[in-house]
């Protein structure tokens, strides 16, 4: 195996260096995501008509939320394929990529097969003007095409991110990003194909990553585990991966339900704070998007730690990855108070909206303080593949969130949502962490 193989980064002192070279990529990469919305938003605006930008805007949203559901490829394969490398097994590795390609495909190809179904759902869902649903069916009947790529690059991302080989995800990225910025000013602005051809772009884009994405993962392809069809199929081994990625998917429907719950909520408080709210919210995504780097470290270290039953190395991982993740947090924290309300002005002209969004400020100020503990632990439990107790925590944690609403909405209004949601995420934090023992102790065990 090459230095970019497997086994490589397990041998490497674990060190803040090795950290941060680990999480850097994954911070740039996640920093070209918006880019892309931004120039699909742009190509079609050129057209001097609302319909197409507001149904490429539906169109990727549904699609999105699609392939959402199956994220939990991406966790579930970092923590699987970490364990395989740490425990230096090269053909489990090797197997496991052609497990997550042969999901990923599947559930891209059921995606396409059930099109009619879903784009009826989502547009009952979610009703537009004639003209805005017609435009996003051309837009999504096209796309829709690239799902088993895009699902697949899940799977292909986590496989890379568990053997360290950040730098391929973010060149996988700008790849993608690239090819389809490049083919949307071609085929909207040079061709004038419209809606269609923001669409064809992304189809493209998305199958070309796919290919770019195998070429990266090529030294698993040197190793004949990947086509060894017993091991692949081997019932052992692929109960555990869908127990694993089972309860990732249920963990990760409870998140989106607390955050559906706190949108629908503070709908019914107005347009006015439903508006600030949600210019607040881009302040959280933005903080995962920084904190992402230093979490995909934790599952990558954490899961090879595990592998090598080494607890020493498991708790080193937990401490080093965190203390940057804290860094981040504590950063943004920091940003949030003193150019908070810049931003604001930067996301919105309304004047109700940001005296609003400056009267909840507060609360995303101390939301990287009160939500670092439960991110990294996520992290850390993706990496050592302990999907069970993030199902359990979750529950518990929604649980708490709903006693929450009940209990601050209606004595503080909005300022209650927003406390409900801090507080979820320190139950979540608070509970993995009184599962953490049990996690280091499984990993002692296993070593005996």
């Amino acid at each position: 195996m090459s230095a970019t193989g497997v086994l490589a980064p397990a041998r490497e002192p674990l060190t803040h260096g090795r950290v941060i070279r680990l999480a850097l990529p994954i911070v740039l990469s996640n920093a070209t995501v918006p880019i892309l919305g931004a120039v699909d938003t742009g190509v079609v605006g050129q057209l001097g008509l609302a319909a197409p930008i507001g149904a490429v805007g539906i169109g990727a949203v549904v699609l999105s939320a699609l392939y959402w559901i199956f994220g939990f490829l991406r966790m579930g394969t970092t923590g699987l394929t970490a364990n395989a490398a740490g425990e230096g097994d090269t053909a489990e590795v090797a197997a496991l990529l052609t497990r997550a390609m042969m999901i990923g495909f599947g559930a891209g190809l059921a995606i396409i097969a059930l099109q009619a179904p879903l784009f009826w759902l989502a547009f009952t869902l979610s009703p537009a003007s004639d003209e805005v649903e017609q435009m996003a069916r051309a837009y999504m009947s096209i796309r829709i095409f690239s799902a088993p790529a895009a699902i697949g690059i899940y799977g292909l991302t986590g496989w890379l991110i568990a053997q360290e080989r950040t730098a391929g995800v973010l060149v996988l990225q700008v790849g993608m990003n690239i090819v389809n910025i490049g083919l949307d000013l071609l085929f909207v602005l040079g061709l004038g194909w419209g809606v269609e051809g923001v669409a064809l772009a992304t189809f493209l884009a998305e199958w070309s990553g796919l290919a770019l994405g195998f070429w990266l993962c090529r030294d698993a392809f040197a190793v004949p585990a990947w086509r060894d069809w017993g091991r692949v199929f081997d019932r052992l081994r692929l109960v555990r991966m869908a127990l694993v990625n089972r309860d990732i998917l249920l963990r990760s429907l409870m998140l989106q339900a607390i955050f559906l719950l706190f949108m629908f909520k503070g709908a019914g408080f107005g347009d006015v704070q439903l508006a600030a709210n949600q210019v607040l919210i881009q302040f959280m995504e933005i903080t995962a998007f920084a904190l992402d780097g230093f979490a995909f470290a934790a599952e990558a270290l954490v899961g090879q730690a595990m592998g090598r039953r080494d607890r020493p190395g498991l708790r080193r991982a937990v401490l080093l990855s965190s203390f940057w993740g804290g860094v981040i947090c504590l950063c943004m924290a920091l940003a949030f108070a003193l150019a908070g309300g810049l931003l604001i002005d930067l996301l919105t002209t309304s004047e109700t909206v940001r005296a609003a969004a400056r009267d909840y400020l507060p609360w995303m100020v101390a939301t990287p303080v009160f939500g670092i503990t439960a991110w990294m632990l996520d992290g850390v439990f993706i990496g050592a593949t302990r999907a069970r107790d993030m199902r359990n925590m979750m529950a518990v944690s929604l649980g708490v969130y709903l006693l929450a609403l009940w209990a601050l909405v209606p004595l503080m209004g909005n300022h209650g949502l927003w406390a409900a949601m801090l507080i979820s995420f320190v139950a979540r934090g608070v509970t993995l962490a009184l599962r953490y023992p049990a996690l280091e102790a499984g990993a002692e065990r296993s070593a005996e």
